[in-house]
C-alpha cells in the first residue's frame, strides 16, 4: 500500500471508531449498534480492492478489539472485518467507480448480516453467548436497518476521498518528471558519446590531412632543391 493510502485510510478508521465508541454506542439503540466502522472498511475496499481491504479491515478491527470499552476477546472483530473487508473487495468495479447505488446498499446489507453471523459464531466458539441472550434474528434485522439508513451518508463519501488520494495529481506529476528524467539522462549521456565519437573522428581526420599536406610539401620541396 503507497503512503497516502495507509495516511487516508488510518485517518478515516480511527475518526469512524471514535465516533462509534463516543457517539453511536451511547444512542441505547434497540438491537444492533450501527456499525460506522464497517461501512469505512466496506468504502475502502471497494476502491482498493480485496488486498487492501483485508488490511485495512484486520487493523479496523484490532484497533476496535483493543480501544475501551471492548469486553471480548482480542482479535475477534480483526478477524470478522479482515474477512468482511476482502469480499468487499472482491466486487470492485474495474473503473473504481460504483454505477448504481443498488449494488453498493446489497453489499452494505449482506456485510451487515455477514458481520454480525461471523462475529456471533466466532463468539460461539470462544464461548461467549451474548448473542443468544439479546437474540440473533433482532441483531440481524437492526444491524442490517441501521447500517443501510447510515451507508448512503457514509460510503459514497469515503470512496470519494479514496479515490481522489489513489489518482493524486502530484503523484502523477512527481512519477512524471522522475521518467522525464530518466529519458533525458539517457538521451544526453548517448548524445555525449556520439558527440565524444565524432570528434575523435573528426580530429583523427584533420591529423590524417595534416600528415598527408606535410608529405607533399616535403616531396615537392625535395624536387625544388634536385
Amino acid at each position: 500500500m503507497r503512503f497516502n493510502r495507509i495516511l487516508l485510510s488510518t485517518s478515516l478508521v480511527v475518526v469512524a471508531l471514535v465516533i462509534q465508541v463516543s457517539v453511536l454506542s451511547r444512542l441505547h439503540l434497540p438491537g444492533a449498534v450501527p456499525d460506522l466502522l464497517l461501512l469505512t472498511v466496506l468504502g475502502l475496499a471497494m476502491v482498493y480492492g480485496h488486498v487492501g481491504g483485508a488490511l485495512i479491515g484486520f487493523g479496523a478491527g484490532l484497533l476496535a478489539d483493543l480501544a475501551p470499552p471492548a469486553d471480548h476477546a482480542a482479535g475477534r472483530y480483526a478477524l470478522v472485518l479482515c474477512v468482511i473487508g476482502y469480499l468487499a473487495g472482491l466486487v470492485k468495479p474495474e473503473s473504481g467507480q460504483v454505477k448504481s447505488a443498488t449494488g453498493s446498499m446489497a453489499v452494505v446489507v449482506a456485510a451487515a448480516l455477514g458481520s454480525t453471523l461471523l462475529y456471533a459464531g466466532v463468539g460461539a466458539l470462544v464461548g461467549d453467548t451474548a448473542a443468544r441472550h439479546v437474540g440473533l434474528v433482532s441483531l440481524l434485522i437492526t444491524a442490517a436497518l441501521y447500517d443501510l439508513l447510515l451507508a448512503p451518508f457514509v460510503v459514497p463519501g469515503i470512496m470519494a476521498l479514496a479515490r481522489r488520494a489513489e489518482n493524486d495529481p502530484l503523484a502523477d506529476t512527481g512519477s512524471a518528471s522522475r521518467k522525464a528524467t530518466d529519458i533525458s539522462s539517457g538521451w544526453l549521456s548517448s548524445g555525449t558519446g556520439l558527440r565524444v565519437g565524432g570528434q575523435r573522428g573528426a580530429l583523427g581526420g584533420l591529423r590524417t590531412k595534416a600528415r598527408t599536406r606535410t608529405t607533399r610539401v616535403g616531396r615537392i620541396k625535395g624536387v625544388k632543391r634536385l
